[in-house]
């Protein structure tokens, strides 16, 4: 009686011999605009817009960043504008999800998408959270300072109403919002995250 080999037998009655491993998560076109709230709660709202490149993904990861509390979270799907359904799951399953370079000990945004991504295609998403970073943000004597590392290429930072510019560490559009507010928006040209640091005071009446 002729053996098979142990492995082509095991094939044969339908073991699987390994798991696949997922497609890496890929995006593009990313944009963060963090909206400074009132500095005593050192917190600040982002909108996050970016479109998901996977093809065929049918979920997107979102980090939260470490040193941050996340609050009021929200996603919606950009074609629709329909809300979508999410979870906070632990670096461990967005790494077996396709985020190869998930941080340790940090937490993801796990999004279903409204449909799988087409290939050759995109899912744009709109993910809303507000963070809670003493670290980022804080008073110093009459002026605030937001600092942070940005890696994503397109930023910008809305002051509170009644805020002005007095600083920034990086070339920059100033920009009047509808409601008064000052819009610091720039690019990051460079491949490394762009150190920025942003200071402003309130206006003298």
């Amino acid at each position: 009686m002729t053996r098979l080999p142990g492995l082509v037998a095991l094939a044969l009655i339908g073991v699987p011999l390994a798991f696949a491993a997922p497609p890496r998560q890929t995006e593009d076109d990313e944009y963060t605009r963090y909206e400074l709230l009132e500095p005593e709660g050192s917190a600040f709202r982002i909108t996050y817009e970016v479109s998901a490149t996977t093809p065929g993904a049918t979920v997107y990861f979102n980090p939260i960043r470490k040193g941050s509390v996340a609050t009021d979270e929200a996603v919606y799907d950009r074609l629709t504008g329909k809300p979508l359904a999410f979870d906070i799951v632990p670096d461990t399953l967005a790494r077996a999800g396709g985020v190869d370079d998930a941080e340790p000990d940090t937490s993801y945004i796990r999004i279903n998408l409204a449909r799988p991504v087409p290939p050759d295609g995109e899912t744009r998403l709109l993910i809303l959270k507000t963070y809670r970073d003493p670290k980022s943000y804080w008073r110093d004597g009459d002026a605030i300072v937001f600092s942070r590392s940005l890696s994503i290429k397109r930023n910008a930072v809305l002051l509170p109403a009644g805020y002005e510019l007095v600083a920034c560490n990086m070339p920059a559009q100033v920009l009047s919002a509808p409601d008064g507010r000052l819009l610091v928006s720039f690019k990051n040209a460079s491949p490394a995250e762009a150190p920025l640091v942003v200071k402003a005071r309130k206006l003298r009446r």
